[in-house]
């Protein structure tokens, strides 16, 4: 019986010594890097709205316990406080995983580089560590009394699971009701103007719509990008495509593949440089001398591309064209992009061409606006979405020791993706509008249609989810909706008789008289960003 208890006695202690180990590491790396740390908390879905008090209290609690921990008469105390706050923990972590939109950062040292679900299961075996020491130090040698001993030990685990689990549910909700609150907006939902027609499974989730025209869609590879994928719009005659340049073993960072036959681009803004082949042969060669910085890109035709970039001068996102024949060179617009924050995540956005109207269109992310352009970067006018969210609810911070800045919490998404085709511009919005479900709301994701021509909004419709995976990009091709769900790629049929202008009316054009001011040019070659 002796042997028996000192036995016990040694199992408590190590796992006391465990528990110490853990929160005084985990308490000392978050000290280490705050700055770091409270952007990470910020970060949070579940806990951005509380970032100050648990960026300063987490640390707190877990040194509490260790010391706790340490001291006899609170032992018992300590390890009831430690399973609380591991069960809070995993239940983090579990709605992360489960209900969340996206996966944040969670800690600093060695457990972050832990994936998400082998820290799950690190946590859960802490869990049950600090289950094990409240039962072998709750029992007295009074076996008259053991029973109830056990009870209580059993009721006052129980109460504890339930709170730690409780709060951050509760947490995570009253997040989410901020984040996603009814902006005081209406849509208009009219009949059915798409009908889903197809769906195909393509195995990966690393494809991504590098092109629509003449009734194929070309698929490029975040993974593998020399590898393409092409399909009918009845997601028929699949044919895998090895491009190829005419340099070997060229590095790249960020490859991009745009298809707008007959030619093709692979261009990479970070290295930099740009590849435009034939869609004949898919055999590319270079056509950039001058070294151009960007990181987004559409291609207007065989020779001009408007891009993205970092100003040299102000370090702020804007909006430029290159031109790759004769004469090459780079214009920047230093006024299409309008800061009221930081200039570079208040910006941020949705670059594209639409090659009917022949006009930049650029929906940023975090405000109800969209800025369409013609091609020499002169602004026609400002549109705006139909939410009320009119200015970038962001926050950003700095880490001094990285000397980056990054999303201090959370952002408000405004518009998530957009894709314009013909007089419209299909926006993915993320906010939920006056009287709509949020059971829909939850499994589908909300299209808003606007008429670029007229500046006027249109319509919605839904296009629902596959299992857990919602709508990640899309792009319309004539009377065709294409979008990834997840490993799927999807087509709807749309209803020509609402979209009337899926083709431009030869005879409209966009008004360049609403909000019109000249775009301030920079001819530079953006080689030193």
């Amino acid at each position: 019986m002796k042997t028996y208890s000192k036995y016990k006695n040694i199992l408590l202690e190590f796992i006391c010594m465990l528990l110490i180990l853990l929160f005084v590491y985990a308490a000392v790396s978050k000290l280490l890097v705050f700055d770091q740390f409270k952007i990470q908390i910020g970060q949070s879905p579940v806990l951005t709205t509380y970032t100050a008090w648990v960026a300063w209290g987490v640390p707190f609690i877990e040194i509490a316990i260790s010391l706790m921990l340490i001291i006899p008469r609170f032992k018992l105390l300590a390890l009831y406080a430690a399973f609380t706050l591991m069960v809070m923990f995993t239940s983090y972590i579990l709605i992360i995983l489960n209900f969340s939109d996206f996966i944040p950062c969670s800690c600093g040292g060695v457990l972050e580089k832990l994936s998400w679900t082998e820290h799950l299961i690190f946590n859960i075996i802490f869990v049950v560590l600090a289950l094990i020491g409240v039962m072998i130090l709750s029992p007295k040698k009074n076996n008259n009394t053991s029973h109830i001993i056990h009870k209580k030990a059993y009721t006052i685990l129980s109460v504890c699971m339930v709170c730690g689990i409780g709060v951050v549910s509760l947490l995570f909700l009253l997040s989410e009701h901020k984040l996603h609150r009814d902006n005081s907006f209406t849509r208009r939902f009219a009949g059915h103007p798409a009908i889903k027609a197809k769906q195909l499974d393509l195995t990966y989730n690393s494809y991504y719509i590098a092109g629509a025209d003449q009734g194929k869609v070309y698929l490029g590879n975040s993974i593998s990008p020399f590898h393409m994928v092409t399909l009918d719009t009845l997601l028929q005659n699949k044919e895998t495509i090895e491009l190829s340049l005419d340099q070997d073993s060229l590095p790249y960072r960020s490859m991009q593949l745009r298809v707008i036959p007959p030619h093709f681009f692979l261009m990479d803004g970070v290295m930099p440089y740009v590849f435009r082949g034939s869609t004949t042969d898919w055999k590319a060669r270079s056509v950039m001398n001058k070294p151009a910085y960007f990181s987004h890109v559409e291609p207007i035709d065989s020779v001009s591309l408007f891009i993205r970039s970092l100003s040299s001068e102000t370090r702020e996102n804007v909006l430029g064209k290159i031109n790759l024949s004769g004469r090459e060179r780079v214009d920047l617009s230093h006024n299409l992009l309008q800061k009221q924050i930081d200039g570079i995540f208040d910006t941020d956005g949705i670059l594209q061409y639409n090659h009917q109207l022949q006009k930049l269109v650029y929906t940023y992310h975090y405000r109800n606006q969209f800025i369409v352009a013609d091609t020499n970067l002169q602004l026609n006018y400002l549109g705006k979405t139909i939410d009320t969210i009119s200015h970038a609810q962001i926050k950003v911070g700095t880490i001094a020791s990285k000397n980056q800045t990054k999303m201090a919490a959370p952002p408000l998404i405004v518009n998530k993706n957009s894709a314009t085709y013909g007089d419209y511009l299909f926006v993915n919005s993320k906010l939920i509008g006056k009287y709509e479900p949020i059971s829909i709301w939850k499994k589908a994701s909300i299209i808003d249609v606007y008429n670029l021509v007229d500046n006027t909004y249109e319509f919605s419709f839904y296009i629902y989810g596959i299992k857990k995976d919602k709508l990640r990009s899309f792009r319309v091709l004539h009377d065709k909706f294409i979008g990834l769900i997840g490993n799927h790629i999807v087509t709807y049929q749309l209803d020509t008789n609402l979209f009337k202008n899926l083709l431009p009316n030869s005879k409209k054009g966009v008004d360049n008289t609403s909000t019109k001011i000249d775009a301030t040019f920079v001819k530079t070659d953006i080689n030193h960003q």
